[in-house]
């Protein structure tokens, strides 16, 4: 089991039934009627929207991350996969959040194949998350798939249990950074990722 997991995950899932009639309890305590015409396949439909939404559960990252291609004529520089999109959902709310990720690395000796880093992301996004957590996850696991000379992950997203709910500020956004290797110990390489993000807007 891939060590990002969070502890504490449910051992013994509930079967599709027990979902379904924990959906049909908070539609009655919502105020409405499970048993009316337009809500009879919904506890369903919820149960299948959380399969395909929290699908990250079942991925292992570090499989994404297994195969490295060696013959890239000795490229050492720094390779940056920006704009990779998602959509995750806040752990206290249940509520969504969506945004952009914007990855660096140095090659230690091999690169990943490109889409592998958005499927990192992705496995990410799709769990009960916070941004800070996930920013943090898809760094770690990039530094044990990958052992590069450093990792840059920038994530900015807007989240709707701020913007639908509570303070109720929408248009506002959150940014997350993490760095290892080189990124965290040279001022100047984290300048140069930055500068690199905005070069090509």
């Amino acid at each position: 089991m891939d060590q990002s997991v969070k502890p504490g995950a449910v051992s013994a899932r509930p079967t599709r039934q027990e979902a379904e009639s924990a959906v049909r309890v908070l539609l009655a305590w919502a105020g409405d009627d499970p048993a009316r015409e337009g809500l009879l396949d919904t506890p369903r439909r919820v149960v299948e929207a959380y399969e395909e939404l929290f699908a990250g559960y079942s991925g292992e990252p570090s499989e994404a991350l297994s195969r490295v291609f060696q013959e890239v004529e000795g490229y050492q520089d720094i390779v940056i996969v920006r704009d990779i999109p998602f959509v995750s959902h806040c752990e206290h709310h249940v509520a969504p959040f969506q945004g952009k990720a914007h990855i660096g690395y140095y090659p230690n000796g091999g690169a990943v194949g490109l889409s592998k880093l958005a499927r990192v992301v992705e496995m990410f996004a799709r769990r009960l998350q916070t941004q800070e957590a996930m920013t943090s996850q898809i760094s770690s696991a990039i530094e044990r798939g990958l052992n590069p000379r450093g990792v840059a992950v920038m994530i900015e997203a807007e989240h709707t249990c701020m913007s639908m709910r509570g303070v109720k500020k929408a248009g506002s956004s959150t940014v997350t950074t993490q760095f290892t290797g080189v990124f965290q110990t040279d001022r100047e390489e984290q300048r140069r990722f930055f500068d690199l993000l905005r070069s090509a807007r």
